[in-house]
């Protein structure tokens, strides 16, 4: 009986130990995958964005039957400006382009709103009791196939975007992030941005709010397509480059480049 009862009990034993152990396995292993997380009392968004100011983006993708680019064209360069000149609007046309290379009959509008929200709620507004706007938004409409946008704030280590002379084309670069990395893409941009400031080729850089939610647009200008290549080209022989993109590249789950050109009346050339 003796025998028997020591039998069990180092099975019982056994059977702990090997439970035990798969636990401490299942444990390190869980370690590998779960990225811990560093607690915070404020918003992404505030830790990102510039404190000195109160911007608001608006980015427009605005999808063009091929036929009435020409047409839309033209009455964006008629209408936009005005709102834009208007001081009795608190918003700013920061850029009007359309996609050369990307998808195809496409327009691009970034519009700054001064004062965040309640500027851009006031606009709104206005632009409701605007016989002219309106006339315009149910003309425009004829001519599109699609449409959507994003709101935006800035990053605070980024250039502020400007009018610029041209001629120059500029890349839209696009990035989907992984939820819950947008702090990890800002340090390491906060560092990564100094290798490409040479040129002047950096115009912007924003991230979403409202819209699809973890995007990143980096605007960069450049005096043509070879321009382009050279510079980022150049940015790979700067000690550090390398090893930022190393780190940022897990960090996206997808990306989009757009060549644009600027149309005849964007502040952006």
């Amino acid at each position: 009986m003796e025998s028997r009862r020591s039998v069990v009990a180092q099975v019982l034993e056994q059977t702990w130990t090997s439970s035990s152990n798969r636990s401490r396995e299942d444990s390190w292993l869980k370690s590998l995958f779960v990225r811990k997380v560093d607690p915070r009392k404020d918003a992404h968004s505030n830790l990102l964005a510039k404190k000195e100011t109160s911007n608001l983006y608006k980015l427009q993708f605005h999808n063009v039957k091929p036929e009435c680019l020409e047409a839309y064209n033209k009455i964006c360069q008629e209408v936009l400006p005005k709102i834009h000149e208007d001081k009795h609007y608190p918003c700013t046309l920061v850029g009007t382009w359309n996609t050369w290379y990307g998808e195809q009959d496409q327009a691009v509008h970034l519009w700054r709103y001064e004062g965040g929200y309640p500027a851009l709620t006031e606009v709104m507004s206005k632009l409701r009791e605007n016989k002219e706007f309106l006339e315009f938004r149910k003309a425009r409409s004829d001519m599109l196939l699609s449409r959507k946008n994003q709101l935006l704030l800035e990053f605070s280590f980024w250039n502020e975007p400007v009018p610029r002379s041209g001629p120059n084309i500029y890349e839209l670069r696009s990035y989907q992030l992984r939820p819950g990395t947008m702090i990890e893409w800002g340090n390491y941009w906060a560092r990564a941005i100094r290798f490409r400031q040479d040129g002047n080729e950096a115009v912007g850089g924003f991230f979403s709010q409202i819209g699809q939610l973890y995007m990143v647009h980096h605007l960069w200008a450049y005096r043509d397509l070879q321009t382009r290549e050279d510079i980022r080209n150049a940015a790979w022989h700067k000690h550090g480059w390398e090893e930022l993109v190393y780190y940022t590249v897990p960090l996206i789950q997808e990306m989009e480049s757009r060549i644009m050109i600027p149309l005849k009346t964007s502040p952006l050339q």
